[in-house]
């Protein structure tokens, strides 16, 4: 039996902290599961995408660009920042400034949803297969949570990709 239990945490420990989230918050935070297929498109959506995920965990702070909190559209203006592509600061500048994403929904896609928040607008990053990362507001860390529909539009930074 102590084998067991020892290969467990063996294999848990890389896991604790989306583990512990999961004791405290629910299934909400555990991340999406990657089911066999190609990988993901590279290129800065790829990126953006990859930034956006790494912060998940960090605080909530109305205004923060990071590296310690972010705001919901600093998360999305970082993370295309660190993807080399400069994109506007606000959510509301997000949706009117950037080309329309057409077709599918593809990974480093923005969607602007209504907010009751001071900007009237939140900003959201799709991740792939059904994902989303936000910072949501106060109280609740960066995450990856299913896409909510509802969104007012879907923007595409770099363009075409």
């Amino acid at each position: 039996m102590l084998v067991v239990v020892t290969v467990l945490a063996t294999l848990a420990a890389p896991h604790a902290r989306t583990l512990r989230g999961v004791v405290a918050g629910g299934l909400s935070d555990l991340p999406a599961i990657r089911l066999p297929g190609p990988p993901p498109a590279g290129g800065d959506g790829a990126r953006a995408v990859a930034f956006a995920l790494r912060q998940r965990g960090k605080p909530y702070q109305w205004g923060a660009e990071g590296p310690y909190a972010f705001d919901c559209s600093g998360l999305t203006w970082a993370a295309w920042r660190a993807a080399g592509v400069t994109i506007p600061r606000t959510a509301a500048d997000q949706l009117a400034s950037l080309p329309r994403a057409s077709g599918r929904l593809q990974p480093g896609d923005l969607l602007i949803y209504r907010s009751s928040g001071p900007s009237r607008r939140h900003v959201a990053m799709v991740v792939g297969r059904g994902r989303m990362v936000e910072a949501l507001g106060r109280g609740v860390p960066v995450r990856s949570t299913s896409i909510r529909h509802g969104y007012l539009g879907a923007v595409r930074p770099g363009g075409g990709r």
